[in-house]
């Protein structure tokens, strides 16, 4: 897309919530800001048609269809002449702007802001079959659809994303969604009566009234001892990590707007032991919590929910020096987990599922044990076991990089890679590690936290990262969905 393109796709956005800003206000910023106007640059670097470059053969298969998936078929489509590509993708709305989903919870946006057809996405030329790998068998280059219909290939790339396992927890079972594709069981369950999740479309919906359930209690709520919102973040890789804080952020915000704060007490239950695996990042969120009241208990994984008595139990952990045998019957001192349950009452409570690869993939011979993520070489992102096997995005085994932000640096490399592969030649191109976390933390500010495998802020623009800005709250609610749904989709952003 042109400049001008993406600059009104981004002041369509701005029409829907004049209430924030004016289309005249947007385009006096996004024309005279230096900031907005290397982003947009960015966007549309190379938007012009590019020529196909290599004139390698083979057929391509892309397992999955949405964001990673669906970009790394049109960047390989406009690199190669004569492409001979098949995405793999029951879902039809698997492309669905799903960063979006934090945004329709805090009642920011609709659902239909983020919501579009997978199919107008199919580049020219791609072949695309509506249905679901359900089995794999890279020693013969072959997947199986839906039970019957076996494919070959030459090259194979998984884009699956991951399984919500709601039903690793207790009271929830059953409950599984994949994608955000939405399951009628999580539809009756972490919808209603104070339990949301914004991982899936529905949930996100629900999330939004249910925080206005909340505010009308904590209005008529009389008694001495506050309402309690309680957010969790699970023991498994997440996908948006920074999805639990933002929504917390955002129920804070709703609940100061309507003059309830102070009768509500806001608490994280993360498993882990930090807020961030940055230490900058870190430090700036625990002062962000402390200047706005919240609570934390670090090192609890919630295992059940009696949504009956409206009742969260965690496991509550740490890590003991005990004195054991070993093999050979001598003793040593070894860390072991010890953990006791933890039985919580909520009036609201936003569940961050834990997540896996789906079955098919974990089951199979490109899966890692646990959750199942696609086991690769971190910067090639080569399958560790097959030399023409290739992942990105939520469901590859990397240490950090379920954003879109990730994947927005990884299809680039594995394109570069794949070509490189089906020349004959070794893959060269190296994915450094880059993920992006736009860290809501109100109506109108973000902290975009950056960062690669060296864990230090890598921030794309000249600003202290671990501030919050207006500036960064227009670059994710304005600009980022454009430069994704018509960048990266084109294969060029």
């Amino acid at each position: 897309m042109s400049k001008n393109q993406i600059l009104e796709e981004i002041l369509k956005e701005v029409d829907k919530h004049p209430e924030i800003m004016s289309r005249r206000e947007a385009l006096k910023y996004l024309t005279l800001s230096p900031l907005a106007a290397s982003v947009i640059a960015g966007t549309t670097i190379g938007t012009s048609e590019v020529s196909a470059s290599s004139d390698v053969k083979g057929k391509i298969v892309i397992v999955g269809g949405g964001l990673g998936g669906m970009s790394t078929a049109a960047r390989l489509n406009n690199s190669i002449n004569n492409a001979d590509i098949t995405v793999i993708e029951p879902d039809p709305l698997s492309v669905s702007y799903q960063p979006g989903q934090t945004l329709v919870a805090g009642g920011i946006w609709k659902i239909d802001d983020i919501q579009y057809n997978r199919d107008e996405f199919v580049p020219k030329g791609v072949k695309l079959i509506k249905g679901s790998v359900t089995a794999f068998d890279p020693k013969n280059n072959k997947v199986t659809v839906d039970g019957t219909q076996v494919i070959v290939y030459d090259q194979l790339i998984i884009a699956t994303g991951v399984m919500l396992n709601y039903a690793a927890i207790k009271g929830l079972d059953g409950v599984i969604t994949s994608n955000g594709k939405d399951n009628a069981a999580t539809k009756n369950t972490i919808t209603k009566d104070g339990l949301h999740s914004i991982y899936f479309q529905d949930g996100a919906v629900a999330t939004w009234a249910g925080i206005q359930e909340l505010v009308a209690k904590a209005k008529a709520h009389k008694g001495p001892e506050k309402l309690q919102a309680l957010f969790t973040e699970p023991n498994t890789p997440i996908k948006c990590g920074g999805a639990p804080k933002k929504i917390m952020y955002l129920t804070h915000a709703r609940l100061v707007e309507a003059g309830v704060r102070d009768k509500v007490e806001l608490t994280l239950y993360p498993d882990g032991g930090k807020m961030f695996g940055v230490p900058e990042y870190h430090d700036a969120i625990v002062k962000q919590f402390e200047a706005r009241g919240f609570k934390w208990n670090y090192k609890h994984n919630l295992v059940a929910v009696d949504t009956a008595t409206k009742t969260a139990t965690f496991d509550k952990w740490r890590m003991e020096k005990t004195e054991v045998e070993d093999e050979m019957g001598d003793k040593i001192v070894k860390e072991v987990k010890v953990s006791e349950p933890v039985q919580v009452k909520y009036d609201f409570m936003h569940v961050s599922p834990p997540m896996k690869a789906p079955d098919v993939v974990g089951q199979s011979e490109l899966g890692s044990q646990g959750p199942g993520f696609v086991t690769v070489d971190k910067e090639t992102l080569k399958s560790s076991f097959f030399p023409n096997v290739w992942s990105l995005g939520d469901v590859v085994g990397v240490p950090m990089g379920k954003t879109g932000g990730s994947v927005r640096k990884q299809y680039k490399v594995l394109v570069n890679n794949v070509i490189s592969a089906m020349g004959g030649k070794e893959p060269t191109s190296k994915y450094d590690g880059y993920t992006v976390c736009p860290l809501i933390t109100g109506i109108g500010t973000v902290m975009m936290a950056e960062f690669n495998w060296t864990k230090k802020p890598t921030p794309s623009f000249p600003l202290d990262p671990t501030k919050e800005r207006w500036i960064m709250w227009l670059l994710k609610v304005y600009i980022l969905k454009p430069m994704t749904m018509y960048g990266m989709l084109s294969g060029r952003a």
